[in-house]
């Protein structure tokens, strides 16, 4: 039994369509993810926090502050 040379091709990989709008909106999304993570875990101190003199988002982040070398008290 002989094998044909189109049954031993090497196969194309399928690559996800990257077009330049989708690159756009994981870029823009990811901006927005990382920007929001720094906000709270840096910056969001209580006082000058965004949602007034509310410290919950303070202190569910306290440890994590520490952690990442952010001072906070």
């Amino acid at each position: 039994m002989t094998v044909s040379s189109a049954q031993t091709a090497p196969r194309a990989l399928a690559l996800p369509d990257l077009s330049a709008a989708s690159a756009a909106l994981t870029l823009t999304a990811t901006v927005l993810v990382a920007s929001l993570a720094y906000y709270f875990l840096g910056y969001d101190q209580g006082a000058v926090s965004v949602f007034g003199s509310d410290t919950h988002v303070h202190e569910f982040v306290h440890d994590a502050r520490h952690f990442l070398g952010f001072p906070c008290h």
